[in-house]
């Protein structure tokens, strides 16, 4: 039973919702509740784990799962990211570069051992496994990516939210109007998308003296797990429908 969804735009916006969430959901564990980087990296990724095996171990294509374990891996992602790029003293370049050579590994070794890197039909335990580990490397080099755009790069929440959304745009039309690997088009939107997620969380739980609108970690996760929540479940109904027909 495969148990990955199609990729359509109802993906996409709620992979940028729900890795927004994850950055200030992270945020509000390690810095507004002040448990530190350490502490939090390791109770988020305990959850996602345990989110993870759950997965691993349903049968079928159940949505709230499959983008609870996106959250986690999102949540998970930000405090390792801090952890290693400000805790560990690596910086944003070091980090990055370390995480997107984990990254180009796992998807090299999941090729080699499959035989495949699909990103929409996956039925073996093996593969499930590859897909699940690259999303979580993914991310945490997302939310580096995110981080440096904001405070190293001179452009600021905003500008760096642009500046990533654009590169999204590009990667659209090279996916509708060339011939380019669907999938290399799907790895790079995939990471780019936590970058966005993470600048335009900045956005949203930073101080207006600070470039944000000032909505606070508290106040901008229960926002967005209630957007999340919503996609998630219209996403459902209309799976489910078409099912029907």
């Amino acid at each position: 039973m495969n148990k990955i969804p199609q990729i359509t735009l109802f993906f996409w916006i709620m992979k940028i919702c729900a890795t927004t969430l994850g950055e200030t959901a992270g945020d509000l564990l390690s810095m507004t509740l002040n448990v530190g980087y350490a502490v939090s990296s390791i109770i988020l990724v305990s959850i996602f784990l345990i989110s993870l095996v759950t997965q691993l171990k349903a049968k079928a294509f159940h949505p709230i799962l499959y983008w609870l374990v996106i959250l986690t891996t999102s949540t998970a992602g930000t405090t390792m990211s801090d952890y290693m790029d400000r805790t560990l003293g690596l910086g944003y370049l070091k980090g990055s570069v370390i995480l997107l050579s984990l990254l180009i590994l796992t998807l090299s070794i999941w090729r080699v051992s499959t035989g495949s890197l699909s990103v929409t039909n996956i039925k073996s335990l093996k593969g499930e496994v590859f897909y699940w580990v690259a999303i979580l490397f993914s991310n945490t080099l997302g939310t580096a990516l995110g981080d440096f755009l904001a405070d190293n790069s001179g452009l600021g929440f905003a500008g760096g939210a642009f500046l990533v959304g654009s590169l999204i745009a590009v990667i659209a039309l090279l996916n509708f109007y060339t011939k380019i690997s669907k999938v290399v088009l799907f790895w790079i939107a995939f990471v780019l998308t936590r970058p966005f997620g993470a600048t335009l969380g900045d956005v949203l739980t930073k101080t207006p003296a600070k470039g944000g609108v000032g909505f606070g970690t508290v106040g901008s996760s229960l926002v967005l797990l209630a957007i999340l929540i919503g996609l998630v479940a219209y996403s459902h109904q209309t799976r489910e429908q078409i099912a029907l027909d």
